[in-house]
């Protein structure tokens, strides 16, 4: 079955341009003009990636991240002419997995969303992850229950819990984090790392306290031995 991936872009020649990409990369390849358009056809058929425009007519694409995240743990890369910091940190507060700013190179967005496809699918081959009272991580199937209550997670939400858990009781800087989980060539602040935490610590409820912050250093999952 082939991956399917969704372009949002209320500009033709650009949707166009990213179809022919990822079509010879061998996606299946979903377009919408507008953000109206990307709900209604997301909710016909939903997509495994959203490469999503935030500049649109009708709903921009903040809107549209935060309505298919309400429903779908799809991969969401937002597309900006804009690199201000606090637009970013907005974007990933609603549930966005990556960011490129206009101009891009369509191979290094691509390579992008693969990357994060691929994380969000990875461990097939791996034991299931990690138990702590109520709190289960199931690292094959990028899943977290709290409580045996399935809990919904982003890819990059998945990705951070995980690297926190696996090294559980060492405490990682903030830069430490950005390099393991968003790569040594993101350009984002430690600040991407606090919202991301922050929105992990709400889903996962009343163990939150696990992740702690530690003042002047960075985070971490601590566990009692």
């Amino acid at each position: 079955m082939l991956t399917r991936v969704m372009i949002v872009e209320d500009e033709a020649r650009l949707r166009e341009l990213l179809y022919d990409y990822l079509s010879e990369e061998g996606f299946e390849v979903a377009e919408a003009r507008n953000g109206s358009e990307a709900l209604e056809r997301f909710a016909q058929t939903p997509a495994d990636a959203v490469i999503l425009d935030i500049m649109m007519p009708f709903l921009d694409g903040y809107a549209v991240c935060r309505e298919i995240r309400k429903r779908s743990n799809a991969v969401i890369v937002m597309l900006t002419a804009r690199s201000e910091e606090m637009d970013k940190l907005y974007g990933y507060e609603l549930g966005a997995d990556d960011y490129v700013t206009k101009p891009f190179s369509a191979k290094v967005l691509i390579a992008k969303v693969r990357a994060l496809l691929k994380r969000a699918g990875a461990g097939a081959g791996e034991e299931p992850g990690f138990r702590l009272e109520g709190l289960e991580i199931r690292e094959r199937a990028c899943e977290m229950y709290v409580d045996n209550e399935p809990v919904s997670l982003t890819p990059k939400e998945f990705e951070l819990l995980l690297h926190l858990v696996k090294n559980r009781n060492i405490v990682l800087s903030r830069d430490a984090i950005l390099d393991q989980v968003w790569g040594i060539e993101y350009d984002g602040d430690g600040r991407t790392v606090d919202t991301h935490i922050k929105r992990l610590r709400q889903k996962m409820h009343r163990y939150a306290a696990h992740i702690a912050t530690v003042r002047g250093n960075g985070y971490v999952f601590r566990v009692k031995l």
